[in-house]
């Protein structure tokens, strides 16, 4: 079998980035005391869920699902310091600095040296790009995807268009739903790197038993796990 594209998720596989929501959120919570903590949480989860399709994934729309909820929450009128300190909170993560995670520089600069290197990403484009750049990485990568989904077309198309196809593709990530199991739908190798915080919506069971899936404890381990595989 050869292997000449390996595809990599940015957020939470390549730097830090659900902390970061988890510490706005939780400042969030902090602005709405006369509010119940769990009933905030899943009624934020499901305004972000719905508000998806509208406004994709990232900063901009956890930010207005944050505004809908404390609307909400305060029976449409809630204080203007309280949507004062949301606004701030979304401007504070879209200025984050961008920290890699451990072994990304050394797994990223081998795997360059035998494949063609592809970052899959959802998210804001703006925000994105800002984060690849801060990051270090952009020169390893021989393209870059900012899409709305990560589904079977998706890596159809990309593997297609940056590569030989998805037969002879990797795709790396940390979200089982968003990385796994849609590349794998497609035909392509596909490795699962948890991070230590995965949003709920990400969430889904793992296909042990399919013979293109494998799960890694790091990064540091996909150099050898993808030359193990390829003839190329």
């Amino acid at each position: 079998m050869t292997i000449t594209t390996v595809g990599l998720d940015a957020d939470d596989t390549l730097w830090h980035n659900e902390t970061v929501f988890r510490l706005t959120q939780a400042r969030f919570l902090e602005l709405l005391t006369d509010h119940d903590n769990g009933a905030i949480e899943a009624r934020l989860a499901e305004i972000e869920r719905r508000n998806l399709r509208l406004y994709g994934y990232g900063v901009k729309g956890f930010t207005l699902s944050m505004i809908e909820t404390a609307m909400e929450m305060c029976g449409g009128d809630p204080p203007a310091g309280v949507i004062r300190e949301i606004l701030a909170a979304g401007r504070e993560m879209l200025a984050h600095p961008v920290e890699t995670l451990p072994g990304v520089d050394e797994a990223l600069a081998r795997l360059s040296e035998r494949y063609r290197l592809v970052l899959v990403t959802k998210g804001d484009l703006l925000d994105q790009e800002r984060k690849l750049a801060a990051s270090g990485l952009g020169e390893l990568f021989a393209a870059v995807e900012i899409v709305s989904e990560k589904d079977r077309t998706t890596y159809e198309r990309v593997f297609a268009r940056h590569g030989t196809g998805p037969g002879e593709a990797v795709m790396a990530g940390n979200s089982m739903k968003s990385d796994v199991l849609p590349a794998l739908d497609a035909g392509a190798f596909a490795v699962h790197i948890p991070y230590a915080i995965t949003w709920a919506h990400e969430l889904a069971d793992a296909p042990e038993a399919h013979p293109r899936y494998g799960a890694l404890n790091s990064i540091t381990a996909l150099p050898d796990w993808i030359d193990g595989r390829s003839d190329g």
